[in-house]
């Protein structure tokens, strides 16, 4: 019997190394391990016969087993490492990068140059410690006019021609919607600037649109005054602008008082850019601010103007027609 399994270990050794030999994927010499090596393999099922040898033949047949087991084990580790360098160098040869071919084009986007001047703003305003907050571009009544010192009868509502909803609600005519919102969940100080869009019922030509941008700023605090203002809108302006002249013309806004017309000299002529003013007592009330103890100012200015400015722009339209020709300048 002894000489019978011993045959037997060798002939599966024989046959196991010709088996892996020829094994062509990992996963084929996984299926090998199991069949010759595995808890329920040919060399397990021939070890469990040795149960019927006597104390004297056991060592011998354990020793071959030992060595047909190392064996096979050896072989399927020389496979591995021959199928897996294969793997890698196939790989390797698949995904070659030929560096005297051409490149593949990947047209870059831009910044719009709407987004461009509201991403400049913005810096410049955080810098000097604001906030921006942004709002509803669907109002009510109430934030858009009358809390801003506009009630129903007030003839300077028909200062904004305005885009009303069957609902009862409108189309925001500015932001400063956005700053009564702030100062309701907000206490002084505050420093707060509300970028977006608004509506008003224009005729759209060169330099008129029914929908547009704004940039509105605020500043709640006590001991403010018109020259932090001028201050204020001073620095703004030469960041966006340039160290150019800056006038201010005595104006009016139901929501500011004093009121002014900020003009900035361009090319040799004086080019209106912005309003402003202090805010007026009756809007600190209406948010409940004390106006003996706080002032603010305001200012806001339209950002297509200022883009038209600063890019030199003949039409308003050209903002709004997604023409590629007219965007890739930017």
């Amino acid at each position: 019997m002894t000489s019978n399994l011993e045959a037997q270990l060798l002939a599966l050794r024989q046959e196991g190394e010709q088996a892996i030999a020829a094994a062509d994927t990992l996963e084929r010499l996984e299926e090998l391990r199991v069949s010759y090596l595995g808890k329920k393999g040919q060399l397990g099922a021939l070890l469990r016969s040795m149960g019927q040898m006597s104390a004297e033949e056991r060592p011998k047949i354990g020793a071959i087993a030992n060595t047909v087991k190392e064996s096979l084990q050896d072989s399927l580790d020389k496979q591995r490492t021959a199928l897996e360098t294969a793997q890698i160098q196939a790989q390797l040869e698949a995904e070659t990068l030929d560096v005297t071919m051409p490149g593949i084009f990947s047209p870059q986007g831009r910044i719009h140059p709407l987004n461009g001047i509201i991403d400049r703003a913005l810096d410049i305003f955080v810098g000097m410690g604001y906030t921006v907050a942004q709002g509803p571009e669907m109002e009510t009544d109430y934030y858009n006019f009358e809390a801003l010192n506009t009630p129903p009868d007030h003839p300077a509502r028909d200062m904004q021609d305005t885009f009303y909803l069957p609902d009862g609600n409108l189309l925001r005519t500015h932001t400063s919607s956005v700053q009564i919102r702030y100062m309701e969940t907000e206490e002084p100080p505050i420093r707060v600037v509300a970028p977006g869009r608004v509506y008003r019922r224009d005729n759209v030509d060169a330099t008129h649109s029914a929908v547009f941008h704004q940039i509105e700023l605020l500043a709640i605090d006590e001991g403010l005054t018109f020259t932090d203002l001028k201050g204020t809108i001073k620095v703004f302006l030469q960041a966006m602008f340039g160290d150019l002249p800056i006038r201010f013309r005595a104006s009016y806004f139901p929501f500011t008082e004093p009121s002014a017309e900020v003009d900035l000299q361009w090319n040799g002529r004086w080019l209106e850019v912005m309003g402003c003013g202090m805010v007026d007592p009756n809007v600190l009330k209406s948010v409940g601010y004390d106006p003996e103890i706080y002032t603010g100012f305001a200012a806001g200015f339209g950002v297509e103007r200022f883009a038209m400015v600063l890019h030199q722009m003949d039409d308003i339209r050209r903002l709004y027609a997604s023409d590629l020709r007219f965007l890739r300048q930017f």
